[in-house]
Parts: structure tokens; C-alpha cells; sequence
């Protein structure tokens, strides 16, 4: 499992897709999916991860076959040029599979493998690192009322429980990652409760992914950054945040800005 001592890891967001939130269609065409992930890798980033399907709180799923035809290509010819370890943000399990056969070693799936009832064998059957996060309803939806009597309690116990699942279904307990879907299915007083409480997710012994970059959160807090490409500093606050609290790796549209930010905080931390 990939790790760092020093700071989280870097998680690139590469969208291959004309409908997500805050970078739809920049990417779809391969050149251009292959020119970011160059300038990401050259920014300093740990992972590139690398979704076909939009999950933005009112995204319309795509058929298996778009999804494969958006993911595949760019997986082989960042697979030319690099040797970064890569993850296929998807919820199907055959996209997964073939993913990784075409190069990535994570799968970064927001249903937390139950999206599908052959979900959890492939993710045994691959044996990459999978990422299991917490989404209280499907994309389409979840935003519409999303509702908790205790979040923290109720989005890390359904994480502990999906862990348990998986490593019940043959996953390697090394494997597993565990995100607390920032945004998905929450509310701000949700996602605050969630970011406050962390270092108690970390503290199930798995490594936690934290995803915060451009989130609404942001524009809940400071109304005034409505554009997406606007929230880059309240994202590097909560991505600071995140690193105090023990999370070991955050998704991040903005690499070199949170790269930096990371740097000087470790720095800071050390000195």
C-alpha cells in the first residue's frame, strides 16, 4: 500500500468526462487527458485517479461500454509515459477489472462496493487497493435530503461494517481504504461533523481518503465562490485540516497548490 511519513498523499483528479462539477469536458478528449496528467505528475502527484462516469450530485449514470471507451485509453497512454500509480474511480466492477488489467492498482468506487452484488469478489479477485466510501443515497439523489440523527456515528460505523464485508468477501485488510464521502448525501452541518471527527476514522486502523477539492461545502461557508475554480482556498483549508488529522492521502483537482500547501505544512510541523 502506498504511503508517505511525512504528508497525506496527493490523489489527482483526471475526469474523462463532459459532465462533472467543476472540470466537465476540459479532459474528454485523450490528448488533453493525457497533457493534465502530465502536468499533474510533473506537479508533484502521488496518484492519479481517473473517472469516466460523473458522480456530482445530479449526474446521470452512463452505460458500462461509454464508461470503458472514456477510461481505457487514457489509462494505456498515461501507462506510456509514467509509471504513477493510478486509480479507476468507478462503480461497476467490470470497468474496474478491466482497469486494472489496462494498468491501475486502486479502486476508488463512492458506493463503497455496493453498487453491484459482484462488487466485493472482484474487489477480492483483483487484489488492488480499494477505496470504500460512504454516500447515503445514488448521485442523482443524494443531494436532494439527506438526513442523520448522529453522522459521525452513523457514516463511520456503515464504513467499518462495509470494511468488515469486504474483508469477509477475501480483500486484504492492507487494501482497504475508507473515505467519509464528503458531500455525498450531507449537508454542511454533516460534512462538518464528519471533518471535526477525522482522527476517530482514522482511528479504525485503515488509511483514509479524504476528498474536499471545489466541494459545495466551500461555497455553503463563503457564498461568494459559486464558480468551482473559486473554492481553491477553502479547499487547501480543509485539505490542511485533513493532514492534522492523520488522513493519509486527499483528492485534489489543484495538485501543485495542495502539494505546496502540504509541503510547508509538514515543514512547519517539523521545525
Amino acid at each position: 500500500m502506498l504511503r508517505r511519513k511525512d504528508r497525506p498523499l496527493v490523489m489527482g483528479v483526471l475526469n474523462v468526462t463532459p459532465d462533472s462539477f467543476s472540470d466537465g469536458g476540459r479532459f474528454a478528449a485523450l490528448d488533453a487527458a493525457l497533457d493534465q496528467a502530465r502536468r499533474m505528475i510533473a506537479a508533484g502527484a502521488d496518484i492519479i485517479d481517473i473517472g469516466g462516469e460523473s458522480t456530482r450530485p445530479g449526474a446521470t449514470p452512463v452505460g458500462e461500454d461509454v464508461e470503458l471507451e472514456r477510461v481505457l485509453p487514457v489509462i494505456a497512454a498515461i501507462r506510456q509515459i509514467s509509471d504513477i500509480p493510478l486509480s479507476i474511480d468507478t462503480l461497476k466492477p467490470a470497468v474496474a477489472r478491466a482497469a486494472v488489467k489496462a494498468g491501475a492498482s486502486m479502486w476508488n468506487d463512492v458506493s463503497g462496493l455496493t453498487a453491484s452484488p459482484d462488487s466485493l469478489a472482484t474487489a477480492a479477485d483483483l487484489g488492488c487497493d480499494v477505496v470504500i466510501m460512504h454516500m447515503q443515497g445514488k448521485p442523482a439523489t443524494m443531494q436532494d435530503d439527506p438526513r442523520y440523527d448522529d453522522p459521525v456515528r452513523e457514516v463511520f460505523s456503515d464504513l467499518e461494517a462495509r470494511a468488515t464485508a469486504a474483508m469477509a468477501a477475501g480483500v486484504a485488510r492492507d487494501k482497504i481504504w475508507l473515505d467519509p464521502g464528503i458531500g455525498f448525501g450531507k449537508r454542511l452541518e454533516h460534512n462538518l461533523a464528519l471533518m471535526a471527527a477525522l482522527d476517530r476514522l482514522s482511528a479504525l486502523g485503515f488509511p483514509v481518503l479524504l476528498g474536499v477539492s471545489r466541494k459545495r461545502t466551500v461555497m455553503a461557508i463563503d457564498p461568494t465562490a459559486i464558480d468551482p475554480r473559486d473554492r481553491l482556498g477553502g479547499s487547501l483549508a480543509m485539505a490542511l485540516f485533513g493532514a492534522a488529522k492523520g488522513v493519509a492521502a486527499i483528492r485534489v483537482h489543484d495538485v501543485r497548490e495542495t502539494v505546496q500547501a502540504l509541503k510547508v505544512w509538514a515543514a512547519l510541523g517539523a521545525g
